[in-house]
Protein backbone atom coordinates (compact mmCIF):
# COMPACT_ATOMS: atom_id res chain seq x y z
CA UNK A 1 0.00 0.00 0.00
CA UNK A 2 2.79 2.13 0.28
CA UNK A 3 4.09 1.97 -3.21
CA UNK A 4 0.05 3.58 -3.85
CA UNK A 5 0.66 7.33 -1.27
CA UNK A 6 1.73 10.30 -3.36
CA UNK A 7 5.38 11.09 -2.79
CA UNK A 8 4.44 13.61 -1.04
CA UNK A 9 3.05 11.53 2.20
CA UNK A 10 5.82 9.15 1.43
CA UNK A 11 8.27 11.60 1.77
CA UNK A 12 6.46 13.13 4.71
CA UNK A 13 6.42 9.76 6.09
CA UNK A 14 10.58 9.41 5.85
CA UNK A 15 10.92 12.76 7.25
CA UNK A 16 8.91 11.83 10.19
CA UNK A 17 10.30 8.60 10.69
CA UNK A 18 13.82 9.88 11.04
CA UNK A 19 12.48 12.44 13.42
CA UNK A 20 11.68 10.40 15.82
CA UNK A 21 14.52 7.83 15.36
CA UNK A 22 16.71 11.26 15.64
CA UNK A 23 14.63 12.42 18.74
CA UNK A 24 15.37 9.08 20.11
CA UNK A 25 18.95 9.13 19.50
CA UNK A 26 18.93 12.57 21.09
CA UNK A 27 17.01 11.49 23.62
CA UNK A 28 19.49 8.70 24.91
CA UNK A 29 22.39 10.92 24.28
CA UNK A 30 21.03 13.44 26.72
CA UNK A 31 20.11 10.44 29.22
CA UNK A 32 23.47 9.65 29.06
CA UNK A 33 24.76 13.01 29.93
CA UNK A 34 22.87 13.12 32.54
CA UNK A 35 23.73 10.15 33.64
CA UNK A 36 27.51 11.10 33.49
CA UNK A 37 26.84 14.29 35.49
CA UNK A 38 25.07 12.28 38.27
CA UNK A 39 27.73 9.62 38.75
CA UNK A 40 30.48 12.46 38.48
CA UNK A 41 31.53 14.58 41.65
CA UNK A 42 34.12 17.16 42.66
CA UNK A 43 35.25 17.68 46.22
CA UNK A 44 38.20 18.84 47.36
CA UNK A 45 40.89 16.69 48.17
CA UNK A 46 42.34 15.96 51.41
CA UNK A 47 45.83 14.07 52.36
CA UNK A 48 43.67 11.14 53.14
CA UNK A 49 43.34 11.01 49.48
CA UNK A 50 46.97 10.41 48.34
CA UNK A 51 47.24 6.97 47.74
CA UNK A 52 44.75 7.02 45.68
CA UNK A 53 45.81 10.04 43.55
CA UNK A 54 49.08 8.57 43.17
CA UNK A 55 47.78 5.60 41.25
CA UNK A 56 46.65 8.05 38.99
CA UNK A 57 49.97 9.66 38.56
CA UNK A 58 51.92 6.99 38.68
CA UNK A 59 51.63 6.07 34.87
CA UNK A 60 52.13 9.45 33.74
CA UNK A 61 56.05 9.11 35.58
CA UNK A 62 56.78 5.68 34.35
CA UNK A 63 55.38 5.79 31.01
CA UNK A 64 54.81 9.18 29.74
CA UNK A 65 57.09 12.54 29.10
CA UNK A 66 53.90 14.54 30.08
CA UNK A 67 55.44 15.30 33.58
CA UNK A 68 59.17 15.59 34.03
CA UNK A 69 59.11 13.87 36.95
CA UNK A 70 61.49 10.59 37.00
CA UNK A 71 60.93 9.18 40.71
CA UNK A 72 57.17 8.40 41.74
CA UNK A 73 56.81 10.19 44.82
CA UNK A 74 56.27 8.38 47.80
CA UNK A 75 52.29 8.62 49.80
CA UNK A 76 53.78 11.15 51.95
CA UNK A 77 55.73 12.86 49.91
CA UNK A 78 52.10 13.26 47.59
CA UNK A 79 50.24 13.98 50.97
CA UNK A 80 52.77 17.08 51.92
CA UNK A 81 52.00 18.31 48.10
CA UNK A 82 48.29 18.36 48.66
CA UNK A 83 48.45 19.97 52.37
CA UNK A 84 50.75 22.77 50.93
CA UNK A 85 49.10 23.53 48.15
CA UNK A 86 45.35 23.66 49.82
CA UNK A 87 47.01 26.22 52.52
CA UNK A 88 46.91 28.56 49.39
CA UNK A 89 45.17 26.96 46.51
CA UNK A 90 42.09 24.77 45.33
CA UNK A 91 43.22 20.88 45.10
CA UNK A 92 40.10 18.85 43.50
CA UNK A 93 38.84 15.89 43.43
CA UNK A 94 36.59 13.96 40.38
CA UNK A 95 35.30 10.46 41.57
CA UNK A 96 33.02 8.43 39.42
CA UNK A 97 31.08 5.63 40.84
CA UNK A 98 32.94 6.33 44.10
CA UNK A 99 36.59 5.90 42.34
CA UNK A 100 38.84 8.54 42.11
CA UNK A 101 39.17 9.29 38.62
CA UNK A 102 40.99 12.85 37.93
CA UNK A 103 42.86 15.54 39.98
CA UNK A 104 43.37 19.45 39.52
CA UNK A 105 45.10 22.36 41.23
CA UNK A 106 47.28 25.14 41.13
CA UNK A 107 50.24 26.02 42.44
CA UNK A 108 51.88 30.19 42.38
CA UNK A 109 52.93 31.16 38.87
CA UNK A 110 55.93 32.49 40.56
CA UNK A 111 56.81 33.72 44.10
CA UNK A 112 57.32 37.14 43.76
CA UNK A 113 53.83 39.40 45.21
CA UNK A 114 53.40 41.39 41.95
CA UNK A 115 52.89 37.61 40.60
CA UNK A 116 50.16 36.83 43.22
CA UNK A 117 47.30 37.05 40.62
CA UNK A 118 48.80 34.89 38.34
CA UNK A 119 48.71 30.37 38.86
CA UNK A 120 50.19 27.24 37.30
CA UNK A 121 47.03 24.96 36.52
CA UNK A 122 48.21 21.30 36.63
CA UNK A 123 45.27 18.17 35.67
CA UNK A 124 45.64 14.27 35.54
CA UNK A 125 43.17 11.98 34.67
CA UNK A 126 42.72 8.04 34.87
CA UNK A 127 43.65 6.46 31.90
CA UNK A 128 40.47 4.16 31.60
CA UNK A 129 38.48 7.35 31.73
CA UNK A 130 39.71 9.74 29.50
CA UNK A 131 37.36 10.86 26.73
CA UNK A 132 34.87 11.38 29.06
CA UNK A 133 34.85 14.86 29.93
CA UNK A 134 36.25 15.00 32.99
CA UNK A 135 39.29 17.07 32.35
CA UNK A 136 36.85 19.70 31.14
CA UNK A 137 34.77 19.63 33.90
CA UNK A 138 37.62 19.65 36.35
CA UNK A 139 39.27 23.14 34.59
CA UNK A 140 35.52 24.31 34.83
CA UNK A 141 34.96 24.08 38.53
CA UNK A 142 39.18 25.05 39.23
CA UNK A 143 38.42 27.83 37.86
CA UNK A 144 35.26 28.93 39.24
CA UNK A 145 36.87 28.83 42.80
CA UNK A 146 40.07 30.59 41.10
CA UNK A 147 37.74 33.50 40.24
CA UNK A 148 36.40 33.61 43.57
CA UNK A 149 39.91 34.08 45.17
CA UNK A 150 40.80 36.66 42.98
CA UNK A 151 42.95 35.06 40.46
CA UNK A 152 42.71 36.27 36.82
CA UNK A 153 46.03 34.24 35.03
CA UNK A 154 45.60 30.80 34.68
CA UNK A 155 48.91 29.38 32.86
CA UNK A 156 49.95 26.18 32.01
CA UNK A 157 53.19 24.52 31.34
CA UNK A 158 53.02 21.59 28.93
CA UNK A 159 55.37 18.85 27.66
CA UNK A 160 55.63 19.17 23.62
CA UNK A 161 57.92 16.83 21.18
CA UNK A 162 59.29 18.09 18.06
CA UNK A 163 57.58 15.03 16.64
CA UNK A 164 54.67 12.57 18.72
CA UNK A 165 55.83 9.45 19.94
CA UNK A 166 54.85 6.84 22.15
CA UNK A 167 55.49 8.83 25.56
CA UNK A 168 54.47 12.38 24.70
CA UNK A 169 51.72 13.28 21.94
CA UNK A 170 50.72 17.10 21.50
CA UNK A 171 46.88 16.64 22.63
CA UNK A 172 47.46 18.49 25.68
CA UNK A 173 48.33 21.87 24.06
CA UNK A 174 45.13 20.40 22.32
CA UNK A 175 42.89 20.22 24.98
CA UNK A 176 43.89 23.46 26.85
CA UNK A 177 43.73 25.13 23.41
CA UNK A 178 40.19 24.09 23.26
CA UNK A 179 39.38 25.48 26.98
CA UNK A 180 40.53 28.92 26.08
CA UNK A 181 44.08 29.01 26.44
CA UNK A 182 46.46 30.61 24.18
CA UNK A 183 49.99 29.68 23.26
CA UNK A 184 52.37 32.38 24.22
CA UNK A 185 56.10 30.70 24.53
CA UNK A 186 58.11 27.76 23.93
CA UNK A 187 61.01 26.57 25.21
CA UNK A 188 63.44 23.42 23.13
CA UNK A 189 64.49 20.64 23.91
CA UNK A 190 65.08 21.91 28.36
CA UNK A 191 63.37 18.25 28.90
CA UNK A 192 65.04 15.25 29.05
CA UNK A 193 63.89 12.26 29.77
CA UNK A 194 63.40 8.46 28.21
CA UNK A 195 66.72 8.87 26.37
CA UNK A 196 65.33 12.27 24.48
CA UNK A 197 64.90 15.81 24.48
CA UNK A 198 61.35 17.52 24.95
CA UNK A 199 60.61 20.99 24.05
CA UNK A 200 57.83 22.94 26.43
CA UNK A 201 55.52 25.28 26.31
CA UNK A 202 53.27 28.20 27.97
CA UNK A 203 49.32 28.95 27.63
CA UNK A 204 47.41 31.06 29.24
CA UNK A 205 44.09 31.92 29.92
CA UNK A 206 42.24 35.39 31.10
CA UNK A 207 39.77 34.44 33.50
CA UNK A 208 39.49 37.94 35.12
CA UNK A 209 39.56 41.44 34.74
CA UNK A 210 42.79 43.48 35.17
CA UNK A 211 42.51 47.00 36.18
CA UNK A 212 43.87 49.52 38.83
CA UNK A 213 43.50 49.60 42.49
CA UNK A 214 43.43 45.55 42.24
CA UNK A 215 42.69 43.61 45.36
CA UNK A 216 45.26 41.11 46.43
CA UNK A 217 43.68 37.15 45.93
CA UNK A 218 41.92 35.69 48.97
CA UNK A 219 43.89 32.14 49.48
CA UNK A 220 41.80 29.42 49.08
CA UNK A 221 40.87 28.67 52.95
CA UNK A 222 39.23 32.43 53.06
CA UNK A 223 36.67 30.61 50.67
CA UNK A 224 36.89 27.31 50.53
CA UNK A 225 33.51 27.54 52.51
CA UNK A 226 31.73 29.11 49.37
CA UNK A 227 33.42 27.08 47.29
CA UNK A 228 32.26 23.60 48.45
CA UNK A 229 29.21 24.65 48.81
CA UNK A 230 29.58 25.90 44.72
CA UNK A 231 30.54 22.08 44.47
CA UNK A 232 27.71 20.24 45.94
CA UNK A 233 25.22 21.92 44.11
CA UNK A 234 26.54 20.98 40.87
Amino acid sequence: WQRRLPMCLTSGRAWLCQRLRCGRSCTALQESRMKMGKELSIRTASAEDAAGLLEIYRPYVEHTAITFEYEIPTVGEFEERITNTLKRYPYLVAEKDHEMVGYAYVSPFKERAAYDWSVETSIYVRKEAKQQGIGRRLYDRLEQILRQQGILNANACIAYPEEEDEYLTKNSVEFHRHLGYDMVGEFHNCGYKFDRWYHMVWMEKMIGEHRSGQDFPKNFPQIREEAESMLSKL
